[in-house]
């Protein structure tokens, strides 16, 4: 199989947020050469409408060309390739502003007066190269960022995703053995609930999921726990339609959430003990919560909340990769219970 090609480097102007901020830089350059306090030249409204409009339309076609020619330049070297759209956007700049000094000499307005044509060419060019500098600096950077914040989501994914296979794999075989004898039909059901599970588990890194794909994981994650847990372990569902099934998640939210409720609170207590899962849509956002006893996490000998601490914080962090400030996430004992809730806007 051919190996993907790789994302190209160069910066994307083509989206409308970055095609306004070129279009911001080019008139804040007009701003500050309007109101610098040299005294050579004093700006008259004609003449800060033409400046604008010049920069405006500068700005739009250097934006335009390197959208256009993205992908070619992002086959070169970063630095060549780098080179090259600046060296393109300062020739875009001597051919406008060559059109435009010609133009208004013709018209006689006041725009040029007094500035020689390559004075006014090589000046817009160079000035237009800076500003296309910086800003694909910037939109590199930012770029980078964003791809490593993509990439350390999908490592937490994947970090869940190796933490449970082991740990629930072994000690649902030995379930199953211990079956095998007493009851097949059960132990063939739960062999039927682990492979979906895993099926499920195997896709942690790749994509999203959906509400109704992370309610499916919860379910067969604990019809196997309750074969471990017997009555010790209930399960009580409180769905309030309707509900946005569809909305796309990040893989394992709702399993972890689950077998910290497991792990960490039911089989801890002797008598075990009710996990209450709630979903609602209140203010257009979705709530899930997971309440379940637990003991005391300040106890002397309890790990409570260092255990349930990492898989909370990578399922946080990957809904505010996912959602932004949008999603929040809360969590505390109290009363001998212990609630975690998730909220995500549904979009």
């Amino acid at each position: 199989m051919a190996a993907s090609a790789s994302p190209p480097w160069m910066p994307e102007l083509c989206r409308l947020p970055r095609l306004l901020a070129m279009l911001g830089l080019a008139e804040l350059v007009v701003v500050v050469l309007a109101l610098a306090p040299d005294g050579s030249r004093h700006w008259t409204l004609g003449e800060l409408a033409s400046a604008s409009g010049f920069a405006l339309w500068l700005s739009l076609a250097v934006s335009a060309c390197l959208c256009l020619l993205r992908r070619a330049l992002s086959t070169l070297p970063e630095a060549l390739g780098a080179v090259l759209a600046i060296a393109l956007s300062a020739l875009i700049a001597v051919a406008c502003a060559g059109v435009v000094h010609a133009l208004y000499a013709v018209l006689g307005d006041n725009f040029t007066r007094g500035i020689s044509f390559w004075r006014f060419t090589l000046g817009s060019a160079a000035t237009t190269a800076l500003i296309t500098a910086l800003a694909l600096r910037y939109f590199y950077v930012s770029d980078r960022w964003a791809a490593q914040i993509q990439a350390n989501a999908r490592a937490q994914a994947d970090a869940l995703q190796a933490r449970i296979r082991p740990h629930f794999l072994f000690n649902s075989m030995n379930l199953i053995a211990s079956l095998l004898h007493r009851d097949p039909a059960v132990a063939e059901r739960a062999v039927l609930d682990l492979s979906d599970l895993f099926r499920a588990a195997l896709g942690a890194g790749e994509g999203d999921s959906t509400l109704q794909a992370e309610c499916e994981l919860a379910e067969r994650y604990l019809s196997i726990e309750s074969l471990r847990l017997g009555d010790r372990l209930q399960v009580r569902w409180q769905r309030e339609e309707p509900l946005p099934w569809d909305l796309p998640l990040p893989r394992l939210v709702l399993q972890p959430l689950v077998e910290n409720a497991v792990l960490h609170g039911i089989s801890r207590l002797p008598d075990g003990g009710t996990i209450e899962l709630l979903l609602a849509c209140r203010n257009n956002e979705l709530q899930i919560t997971v309440r379940n006893p637990a003991p005391d996490p300040q106890a002397p000998g309890l790990a409570l909340a260092r255990g349930a601490g990492h898989a909370q914080h990578s399922i946080g962090h990957r809904l505010a990769w996912r959602f932004g400030r949008a999603a929040r996430m809360t969590a505390g004992w109290s009363e001998g219970y212990y609630a975690c809730q998730v909220t995500v806007p549904i979009q």
